[in-house]
Formats: C-alpha cells, sequence, structure tokens
C-alpha cells in the first residue's frame, strides 16, 4: 500500500435508521453504497449493500450533523477510513484489498441482480 492508493470510508450515519455509508474513491469521486447492518470483519458473513449516488471526495472526512429538512438528515460519524488495493473493478463486481483501522483484507462486492438494481452484497473474502 503506497500513499497513492485510493481512500476509502466507512461513515456511521444516524438518520431514520442507523446505516453504514461505504464509500470507495474512484474516478475523481466517492462512489457510495448504504449498507444496513455494520460491516463485517468475518469470512463470508454478507451484508446487503444498496448504491447510492457518488459523492464528492471532500464528503470522506466529513463527521456531524445534517439539519432536519436535507436528505440525509441526522449524525454522521466515521466508523472506518483507510486506503484500499483494487483488484478487480466490473459492472458486477469490485474486488478490493482494505488497509482500515476495522476493514483489513479482501472485500467483495457482488451485485444481488435478483434483489434489485442497485443492491448488492458485501463480504470479506475467504484468504
Amino acid at each position: 500500500m503506497s500513499a497513492d492508493d485510493p481512500k476509502f470510508v466507512v461513515q456511521m450515519h444516524r438518520a431514520r435508521r442507523l446505516h453504514f455509508d461505504l464509500r470507495l474513491e474512484q474516478g475523481g469521486v466517492l462512489v457510495s453504497w448504504a449498507v444496513p447492518k455494520e460491516p463485517s470483519i468475518v469470512s463470508g458473513e454478507k451484508r446487503l449493500a444498496v448504491q447510492t449516488e457518488d459523492h464528492p471526495l471532500e464528503y470522506a472526512d466529513f463527521e456531524g450533523t445534517i439539519p432536519k429538512g436535507e436528505y440525509g438528515a441526522g449524525t454522521v460519524s466515521i466508523w472506518d477510513h483507510g486506503t484500499y488495493e483494487p483488484i478487480v473493478w466490473s459492472d458486477d463486481k469490485i474486488e478490493v484489498v482494505f488497509s482500515g483501522e476495522r476493514l483489513k483484507g479482501k472485500y467483495m462486492l457482488v451485485r444481488f441482480k435478483r434483489a434489485g438494481e442497485k443492491d448488492w452484497l458485501l463480504f470479506k473474502a475467504k484468504g
């Protein structure tokens, strides 16, 4: 891993429902997913991840309160952050190696077509 590796952040977002926002730096933006349950550090334990709109890179450092009446109203705190090494980045599969404080090692996002167009499965890969 080097300082040039792309960044990732997982933000705990206490909005209408508590969820976690996974954001990966890619192509000058943060490609983003809402993950209803805390990302797992156990190999093979799957989490739903619903792709949301891309966010600006500056959002990776955001912690604070989004005011009532605004999109995403609630409190946001950083749950984990670091860099990642992309292994595969395709329309249906993203494989990365995270170097974070909590998320470490190989993780995969796989499109879950049966569930919906924006639905993916997030899990720590074995090995």
